[in-house]
C-alpha cells in the first residue's frame, strides 16, 4: 500500500503488526465519527490490553506487537480505529528505522496488505494505518503521520487523558528583594482511567507533553497551509505544494484518459534549458514497473505515451507531455509519479515558471495545476504523483521535491519514497 491508499477487508477479524529492526510499542485507539476516543478505556495498549472490539497482542520481544479488530464486535458509534506505533526506548526517533505493518486475517494469519511509511526522520511516534467503516463496510487505509512528541502526544490528540506538568513554583522571596526564579515542580503523574480498568500510568505514554502537534517526515518538506484533499467540483483545481485532488466530480463518471503537461521558461532571459519530463510507473508495493521518457515513448502496453524531447524550453505552453489511459493501464500499476531532469546538468534555479497540469485528454478541459515555486539549486524535481485508490479513483498530490539527478533512472528511488 501507497499512504492514503485503502482496501476493503476480506476478514471479519484482522491482526495489523508493525515490525522494525528495534522493539516498537503498537497501540489502538477507538475513534467516534469526530475523531475523539470516548473515555480512557478506548485506548487499547500494552498496559490496557483489552477494549471492545479491539485487543493488544505482545509480541513478547521475538516477533512484533499487534492490534487486533473484531469488526463485528466493534461498538455502534466507533467509526474508526487508529493503529499507532512508537520505538520502545525513550526519545528515539524513527530515523533509519523503517517499519511495515502488515495487516493480516486473524484467524490463519495470511497476509491481506503491507504498508511502509516513507520519508521517516525525527518522529517519534506514527499513525500507520487505520481500520474504518464506510458506507457499512470495513476498509483499512494507509496514513504514515508522524508526531515529534511520542506516543504522549498521539493519545492527547485523540482525547485520552495525558496530564500536562503542574505550574513552576517560585523560592521564597528575601525581604525586600527581587523573587527568585522558579524552581521547576517534577511532573504530576497522570490520571488513570476510573477502576476497573488497567491503569494509563506508564513512562512512555504518561510523559507530560506539550498540546500536540503533528508533523511531517523530515523529507520531504513540510505541507503548505491548506494542504488537504479537495475533488474537482467546483471546477479547475490550483494546488499547492503537499496538496491532493480527487480526479473525481459529483455525478460524473471517472475519468479514462488524462493528458499531464510540464513547462518551463530559461530564468532572467538566459540561455536555452533542456530538461526532459518523464513519469514512472509504480506497483502496489511502491516496486518499479517501468518508465516512460524520451528515450522510452511508450510503456506498460501503450497505455502511457510521451510527446518527445523539447531542447530548449523556449515559447509558451507545455514543453512536454504525457497521455495516461487510465482504463488501459494494467492492474499492478496504482502509482504514477511525474518527474523532471536536466540531463546537462542546469539547475532548477535557472528555470522560470516551471509547472505541471492535468487535463481531460478526450475534451482538454485542464483540471488541476501545480506551479512550482522555489526551486533550488538541483538537476531534478519530483512534481506530482497519482495515486490509484480501492474505489477505482485516482488522486494527483502535487509534491515540488528536489532531488539531485540528471537522469529518470536516479529518479526511481527518490521517486518511489515520495508515494
Amino acid at each position: 500500500m501507497t499512504p492514503g491508499s485503502n482496501i476493503p477487508l476480506s476478514a471479519t477479524r484482522v491482526a495489523v503488526d508493525v515490525a522494525a529492526p528495534v522493539r516498537l510499542d503498537v497501540s489502538g485507539l477507538l475513534l467516534t465519527a469526530d475523531g475523539k476516543v470516548r473515555s480512557d478505556d478506548d485506548f487499547i495498549f500494552y498496559n490496557q490490553p483489552t477494549g471492545p472490539g479491539v485487543t493488544y497482542r505482545s509480541g513478547g520481544g521475538t516477533a512484533p506487537d499487534a492490534i487486533v479488530v473484531d469488526t463485528s464486535a466493534v461498538p455502534a458509534g466507533i467509526e474508526k480505529i487508529v493503529v499507532t506505533a512508537s520505538p520502545d526506548a525513550a526519545g528515539q526517533s524513527f530515523q533509519g528505522i523503517e517499519p511495515t505493518a502488515t495487516i493480516r486475517n486473524a484467524d490463519d494469519g495470511s497476509a491481506l496488505a503491507t504498508f511502509t511509511p516513507p520519508n521517516l526522520g525525527a518522529e517519534t511516534a506514527l499513525v500507520v494505518v487505520e481500520v474504518y467503516l464506510r458506507n457499512g463496510a470495513w476498509k483499512v487505509r494507509a496514513v504514515g503521520q508522524g508526531y515529534a512528541n511520542g506516543l504522549s502526544g498521539i493519545a492527547t490528540d485523540f482525547g485520552v487523558s495525558v496530564e500536562e506538568p503542574a505550574a513552576p513554583a517560585a523560592a521564597p522571596q528575601a525581604p525586600q528583594a527581587p523573587m527568585a526564579p522558579p524552581a521547576p515542580v517534577p511532573p504530576s503523574a497522570p490520571v488513570p482511567p476510573s477502576a476497573p480498568t488497567p491503569s494509563l500510568a506508564d513512562p512512555r505514554v504518561a510523559a507530560p507533553v506539550t498540546p500536540s502537534a503533528p508533523v511531517p517526515p523530515s523529507a520531504p518538506p513540510a505541507p503548505t497551509a491548506g494542504a488537504g484533499k479537495i475533488n474537482l467540483d467546483k471546477g479547475r483545481v490550483n494546488l499547492q505544494k503537499n496538496q491532493t485532488v480527487s480526479l473525481v466530480k459529483g455525478g460524473a463518471p471517472l475519468l479514462t484518459q488524462v493528458k499531464m503537461g510540464l513547462g518551463w521558461e530559461p530564468a532572467f532571459r538566459g540561455k536555452d534549458i533542456d530538461l526532459d519530463a518523464s513519469v514512472i510507473a509504480y506497483g502496489p508495493n511502491r516496486n518499479h514497473l517501468e518508465s516512460c521518457y524520451f528515450g522510452k515513448l511508450s510503456i506498460l502496453g501503450g497505455s502511457i505515451k510521451h510527446s518527445g524531447d523539447n531542447l530548449t524550453g523556449e515559447g509558451a505552453g507545455d514543453d512536454e507531455t504525457i497521455v495516461v489511459d487510465l482504463g488501459r493501464l494494467p492492474a499492478e500499476a496504482t502509482g504514477l509519479v511525474f518527474t523532471v531532469n536536466s540531463f546537462t546538468g542546469q539547475k532548477f534555479n535557472e528555470v522560470a515558471k516551471a509547472y505541471c497540469r492535468l487535463l481531460d485528454a478526450r475534451t482538454g478541459e485542464e483540471l488541476v495545476r501545480f506551479d512550482l515555486t522555489g526551486a533550488e539549486p538541483q538537476t531534478g524535481v519530483i512534481m506530482a504523483k497519482l495515486i490509484k485508490q480501492f474505489s477505482g479513483e485516482w488522486e494527483m498530490t502535487a509534491v515540488g521535491e528536489f532531488v539531485k539527478s540528471r537522469t529518470v533512472r536516479g529518479m526511481v528511488k527518490p521517486a518511489a519514497q515520495a508515494l
